[in-house]
């Protein structure tokens, strides 16, 4: 997203903030990790990854480290929808995200729900990171015309008050428990006897990043000095860092699952970190943004020319996020045929059946798994130079909304 209006030390490019690109850049190519996990290992299709009883701990960081995507491309988002605020009326502003809001949820319900299925057959509906991002921008079009702070402050009470409900929550075969699982809960419900719908992604603590996403948009809209911007990130990842340590270490609220003591340390410390990501808890939502929020802050010092690979995967995320669904689900099919020794059209692409067609005898180590997704990134990032290139030459309306 650009500003019309940018402090004069931002290191920019046609008004880009080149640190925000960086940072959104560097969690893409870390999700595409989990989901060549996803579609490869073989531990995915059996196992949990945050089981304390049967994970290990190359596959437990593995999975740890992707946490750190979703959180930060939806806090992100919010900081890109307040910067539009320089070149936008709040009028116009309203309209771009409610319509590109209903756009997402669609692209999520068919584009995205293709390339990770390759299934028309709708047995089930996976309601992602994209859905939560369109619904969190519908919503967010009503909301913009409130003030500054009014949305900041009801970022902070979602966020911070959401987990109430932990203490209160519905079952299958509750009343409203589908409508529920979208809001707050997740879950996983029937719509009709042939269709389910499964929600990891319930909307309103991603409204809740959204929001404070929009309130650190302030930083970098003109008003704060690069010094004075540092400074605050510190505090504010330092902040929250702290902040998780202790509300972690307290054990009673912010996060369904509690941490005990393992059998040694590591495992001890990996049950700390395991907080709940479906929905997005408070713990959760401090233990990624904290870091992400230092990190921020020490992009603004280092010359950032050599991470340019990361800027352009951070200008383009929405065709690299289709491109690598496609492009990882398409490659593990090849894998798996030629280790089970099936043709395509012995393949069962129900749900119910496989992932994507994948089944556990088709999977792979966790080493083949890394290899891959090096592979996959590098293969894309060519792509993504034209696709950038092309969007910074043409000012089409549709480009916009890819």
């Amino acid at each position: 997203m650009t500003t019309a209006a940018l402090a004069p030390d931002l290191v920019t490019e046609k008004q880009r903030i080149n640190s925000i690109d960086m940072m959104r850049g560097l969690v893409m190519v870390i999700m595409a990790l989990d989901h060549v996990r996803d579609f490869f290992h073989y531990g995915a299709f059996t196992e949990d990854p945050t089981n304390m009883s049967t994970t290990t701990p190359a596959l437990f960081f593995t999975r740890w480290i992707t946490h750190y995507c979703a959180p930060t491309f939806v806090f992100l988002a919010g900081t890109s929808i307040y910067l539009n605020l320089q070149r936008k009326s709040k009028h116009e502003l309203s309209r771009f995200l409610l319509t590109r809001g209903l756009w997402l949820i669609v692209l999520e319900l068919v584009v995205v729900r293709f390339g990770i299925l390759f299934n028309f057959y709708y047995d089930v509906i996976i309601l992602q990171v994209i859905w939560a991002i369109g619904g969190s921008m519908v919503i967010l079009a009503g909301l913009i015309h409130l003030n500054y702070k009014a949305i900041v402050a009801l970022g902070f009470v979602i966020v911070f008050g959401h987990n109430i409900f932990d203490f209160f929550p519905l079952q299958q075969g509750d009343r409203f428990f589908g409508l529920w699982s979208i809001i707050r809960q997740a879950g996983f419900f029937s719509v009709t006897p042939t269709t389910s719908v499964f929600v990891p992604y319930a909307l309103l603590p991603w409204l809740g990043i959204m929001l404070l996403g929009f309130g650190l948009g302030k930083l970098y809209s003109g008003e704060y000095r690069k010094e004075e911007r540092r400074k605050i990130l510190f505090s504010l990842g330092g902040g929250a860092i702290l902040l998780f340590i202790i509300l972690r270490f307290i054990n009673v609220y912010g996060d369904p699952s509690h941490w005990a003591v393992q059998a040694n340390p590591l495992f001890t410390l990996m049950s700390f970190l395991n907080t709940t990501k479906y929905p997005v808890s408070l713990l959760y939502t401090l233990m990624t943004l904290g870091p992400v929020l230092v990190i921020l802050a020490l992009l603004e010092n280092f010359d950032l020319s050599f991470l340019r690979p990361l800027n352009v995967f951070g200008r383009v995320p929405m065709f690299y996020y289709i491109m690598h669904f496609y492009l990882i689900h398409a490659l593990s099919l090849v894998f798996f045929l030629n280790k089970t020794g099936k043709s395509l059209g012995e393949v069962d692409f129900h749900f119910s059946q496989s992932f994507g067609g994948i089944t556990p005898e088709g999977g792979y180590s966790l080493t083949t798994t890394y290899l891959v997704w090096i592979a996959i990134v590098i293969f894309l990032y060519p792509f993504c130079v034209w696709y950038n290139r092309y969007k910074s030459t043409h000012k089409d309306w549709w480009l916009s909304y890819l």
